[in-house]
């Protein structure tokens, strides 16, 4: 139910409520003459049983009541009616203080329940979800600041390994000065690399800013998605190589999509190194474009260890990692997914994935109009 749903359904629930606290003032009302009348005629009828003398006491008090009866029916009637109008209108009052007390939770929530009276439990129904809704994103962001503390440690930590390695190596170059050619190109060789890790290690921290200080505006244009897949796997080739994996892309001849080009080619860059990251050697990936109706479907599927669903549930979480081990070069700063969830999002589409026997499956769906 949207929020819009639930708002009118509130308004009908206190509109009822409204209504039956009316209901009830006014049939009080009618009970209390109600019950004059039958007061004054049980009376009259007990009375009438007997013969009264006047010269007992009692004869003249009952004269004196009979004579007065419509200044004391009236009396009884004005004081019934001030306690029952009191009563309905503080009514709501101890209903508001009800709200007002179980609001104070809302500021620090706890696992127990908010509980009202029933009159008001559709109020209950609701301040108990927004509790939970509380908890749950302290939670979740509790969980998010702690992956990422833990994730600037990791990576503080391996700062230091390539540094330490690049420095060491341009050391020995620096010092042995009749070192062979065929070592200088090793040395230079392995802190070429270490370098390049120690590039890709500070990146992951101007990325893990970039994404929590920056908003993303999309920049509309027509893009041929055939030739930007076709582009995207030729500059992954060296990357296929390495683990001899073979890429398939089946994908209808120029076919055109309304998007921010840049920032959906970052969607479908970050898919196709989490798939190849994360097959097998000698493995397939395979990434297919069909239209649906008036949506279009991109999926990456590769040969891989299947996800278990715990981990499946969270995978586009900030900071969350598969590979949480520190010196994994696939482990990144668990950014990537979460970027690509938001980016496809803002183009109005979704992303979701699927793992089984074996297979890890992204699929995209955009919307073409």
């Amino acid at each position: 139910m949207n929020n819009k749903d639930r708002f009118n359904r509130t308004v009908r629930q206190y509109r009822n409520l409204t209504l039956k606290i009316l209901a009830n003032y006014f049939l009080s009302i009618i009970g209390l003459i109600a019950g004059i009348f039958l007061i004054v005629f049980i009376s009259w009828l007990v009375l009438s049983l007997r013969t009264w003398y006047d010269t007992e006491p009692l004869y003249w008090f009952f004269i004196y009541i009979k004579d007065r009866i419509l200044f004391f029916g009236s009396m009884v009637f004005l004081v019934g009616w001030v306690l029952i109008t009191y009563y309905f209108i503080s009514k709501p009052f101890r209903y508001l203080d009800e709200i007002a007390e179980a609001s104070k939770q809302l500021a620090t929530p706890t696992q127990d329940p908010i509980l009202l009276s029933e009159p008001i439990s559709y109020v209950e129904r609701e301040l108990n979800l927004v509790r939970e809704t509380a908890l749950e994103n302290a939670r979740v962001a509790k969980d998010a600041e702690q992956r990422k503390n833990d994730l600037v440690v990791y990576l503080a930590h391996d700062l230091k390994t390539p540094l330490t390695s690049v420095i060491g190596y341009l050391t020995l170059l620096h010092d042995e000065k009749q070192i062979s050619e065929e070592l200088r190109e090793k040395y230079l060789s392995i802190s070429l690399e270490k370098a390049e890790r120690l590039e890709d290690l500070i990146n992951e921290f101007f990325e893990i800013t970039r994404f929590n200080l920056s908003e993303i505006t999309l920049e509309y244009s027509r893009v041929n998605l055939t030739r930007l897949l076709e582009q995207l796997t030729y500059e992954f080739r060296p990357m296929f190589l390495e683990k001899n994996l073979k890429c398939t892309l089946q994908i209808a001849p120029d076919t055109m999509v309304k998007c921010d080009v840049n920032k959906m080619q970052r969607v479908f860059d970050n898919l196709l190194r989490n798939a190849v990251n994360y097959s097998f050697v000698n493995g397939t990936i395979a990434i297919t474009a069909a239209q649906k109706e008036n949506d279009l479907h991109i999926t990456f599927r590769n040969d891989g260890n299947t996800i278990p669903p715990e981990k499946l549930q969270r995978i586009f979480e900030q900071f969350y990692r598969l590979d949480t081990s520190r010196s994994s070069k696939s482990g990144g700063a668990g950014l990537g997914l979460a970027i690509a969830k938001e980016i496809v999002e803002h183009h109005h589409g979704t992303i979701t994935a699927r793992s089984e026997d074996e297979t890890i499956e992204f699929e995209v769906t955009l919307p073409l109009s």
